[in-house]
C-alpha cells in the first residue's frame, strides 16, 4: 500500500512513470533508512508523541532490520513505492498499530533527505579512505624514484627536467586541495534535516535537537523552508567535490597512457595490468588508464547535470528532485570503482632509468646553463641571448648536471611536507561511520 493513498486507485501507467528507477536506488538507501528513522522513533518516545511500549517495539525491529538492509540482495517488495513506504509497510507488519506510529511528525521530504545525507556522509568517509590509500601509493613511488628525471613539458614541447618523484608528488598535492573542497562540501551535508516534515515544520512538540545528536549531524539546518531549498543543492555540491577528484584522476591516468606510449617509455605496467589486440599480437594496452579517464570525464558532467536539475524550482518540494539519485548515485561508485584501479596503476607502475641520456632531450639543459652563467655574473637577459646564440649557431654543448636545491624541485620535491599536509587537511574532517551511529542508538532505550 502506498503511504498516500485514499479511496482513488492511481492510473497503473503514471504509477510506473512516477516510480521510475527509484526502487534500484532506493535499496541503496534502506540502512540510512532505518538509522533515520530510529533517531526519529528514539525523539517520538522522550516527547513523549508515542509510548516507551510502542516505541521499544519499534527499535527492536529497525534494529534487527538494519543488517538485513545492508545485505547484497536485500530488495524491495513490487508492491511498495519505495523504501520509505516499505519500511513502514514492515514495522506494520511486524508491529501492528506501533508501526503506524513511526511517521508522527515527519514526511517523505525529511524522511528522505536524512536518508540522502546520511548516505552521502558515509560515501564521503569512503571516498576519503581511497583517497588516502591513493595518496600513500603516489608518495610512496615519488620517494623510491625521486631522482629518476622526466622531461617536464609546457606547450606540450620539451620544457625544463622534472622526475618521477616531482611529477607524482604533484599529484598527490593535487589531492590535497581536493580533500580541502571535500570538508566544506562535507560540512554542508552535516546538517540535521529532520523534523522540517514536508517543507514547514511540525505542529507537534519534536525536538529536532535531539534527532541532530541521534543521528550524528553536528550541525541543525534550522529553516524547514530551507531544508527543501538544499535539496539537490546538496547533491550538486557533493557532484563538485567527486568532480574535483574525478579531474586529478583523469589527468593522472592520461599522462601515464601517454608516459606508456613506445615514443615516450617512461614508465611500464606488468603485462597482467594490460590487455592485448585481437589482431596485433605486439599490443599491450593501457585500458585501465584509458577507462579511468573516460569515467572520470562522465563524473566531471554531473555537477552541471544536477543544477540543471533544480536552478528554475521555486521554494518547497518538487517531485523532480527524485532524479538526483539516478545521476549522483552511480557517479559515487565510479570515483570508487576508479580511485581503486588507479591505486592498483600507480603501485605497480614502473619507471625507466637513464631517460634524459637521449639526444632528443640535449636541450632542456638549456636553461641550467642561462642560470650558470647568471651566477659567473652575467645579467639574465644577456645570458638567456648568449644560449640562444649557441643553440641557433650549433654550438651549445649540454650540461646534464643539475643543481636544483628549493623546496619543490627535483632536487628537493618535499614529499615529506607533502604528506604532514595531507594529515592535517585530514585531521580536520571527522565523519563518524553509519554503523557507529546505529551502534550508539540500537542500545538507548537499555
Amino acid at each position: 500500500m502506498k503511504l498516500w493513498e485514499k479511496d482513488k486507485i492511481t492510473m497503473d501507467e503514471v504509477m510506473t512513470f512516477t516510480v521510475g528507477n527509484d526502487p534500484q536506488f532506493d535499496k541503496l538507501l534502506a540502512p540510512y533508512d532505518v538509522v533515520g528513522s530510529l533517531a526519529h522513533a528514539i525523539m517520538l518516545i522522550e516527547t513523549g508523541l508515542i509510548s516507551g511500549n510502542d516505541g521499544k517495539l519499534l527499535i527492536k525491529e529497525l534494529v534487527d532490520y538494519y543488517a538485513v538492509t545492508k545485505n547484497a540482495d536485500f530488495t524491495l517488495n513490487p508492491e511498495d513505492e519505495d523504501i520509505h513506504s516499505h519500511l513502514e509497510n514492515y514495522l506494520i507488519k511486524k508491529t501492528g498499530d506501533a508501526g503506524k506510529k513511526i511517521h508522527t511528525a515527519r514526511s517523505r521530504n525529511d524522511q528522505v533527505m536524512i536518508a540522502i545525507q546520511l548516505m552521502m556522509k558515509e560515501e564521503w568517509r569512503l571516498i576519503i579512505e581511497g583517497v588516502g590509500i591513493l595518496f600513500n601509493a603516489l608518495t610512496s613511488q615519488a620517494e623510491k624514484y625521486k631522482s629518476t628525471l622526466i622531461p617536464g613539458y609546457t606547450h606540450t614541447q620539451v620544457a625544463m627536467p622534472s622526475s618521477i618523484g616531482l611529477w607524482l608528488g604533484a599529484y598527490a598535492e593535487s589531492l590535497i586541495n581536493d580533500m580541502i573542497l571535500s570538508g566544506a562540501i562535507i560540512k554542508m551535508i552535516d546538517q540535521n534535516p529532520l523534523g522540517s516534515a514536508a517543507g514547514y515544520g511540525s505542529s507537534f512538540p519534536i525536538d529536532r535537537e535531539k534527532t541532530r545528536e541521534l543521528a550524528g549531524f553536528s550541525e541543525l539546518l534550522v529553516s524547514s523552508v530551507s531544508v527543501q531549498l538544499n535539496r539537490g543543492k546538496m547533491e550538486a555540491s557533493m557532484a563538485f567535490g567527486l568532480s574535483s577528484f574525478a579531474s586529478t584522476m583523469a589527468r593522472l591516468a592520461s599522462d601515464m597512457i601517454l608516459f606508456t606510449n613506445q615514443n615516450f617509455n617512461f614508465i611500464s605496467f606488468p603485462d597482467e595490468l594490460t590487455t592485448g589486440s585481437s589482431i596485433m599480437p605486439h599490443k599491450k594496452n593501457p585500458d585501465v588508464l584509458e577507462l579511468i579517464r573516460a569515467h572520470c570525464n562522465v563524473v566531471n558532467q554531473l555537477p552541471n547535470q544536477l543544477i540543471n536539475l533544480t536552478t528554475n524550482l521555486n521554494s518547497g518540494y518538487h517531485r523532480d528532485f527524485q532524479l538526483s539519485k539516478e545521476l549522483l548515485f552511480p557517479g559515487i561508485d565510479k570515483i570508487k570503482q576508479c580511485l581503486r584501479m588507479l591505486t592498483l596503476m600507480v603501485s605497480n607502475m614502473i619507471p625507466r632509468e637513464g631517460i634524459l641520456d637521449d639526444e632528443k632531450y640535449t636541450y632542456i639543459f638549456s636553461v641550467e646553463e642561462v642560470n650558470r652563467k647568471v651566477m659567473d655574473g652575467l645579467s639574465f637577459r644577456d645570458a638567456y641571448r648568449e644560449v640562444v646564440d649557441e643553440i641557433e649557431r650549433g654550438t651549445y654543448k649540454a650540461n646534464r648536471n643539475t643543481t636544483y636545491s628549493h623546496i619543490g624541485s627535483i632536487g628537493n620535491p618535499g614529499i615529506e611536507k607533502i604528506k604532514n599536509k595531507m594529515e592535517k587537511v585530514k585531521s580536520s574532517i571527522n565523519i563518524q561511520s553509519i554503523d557507529f551511529v546505529f551502534n550508539k542508538m540500537k542500545d538507548y532505550l537499555k
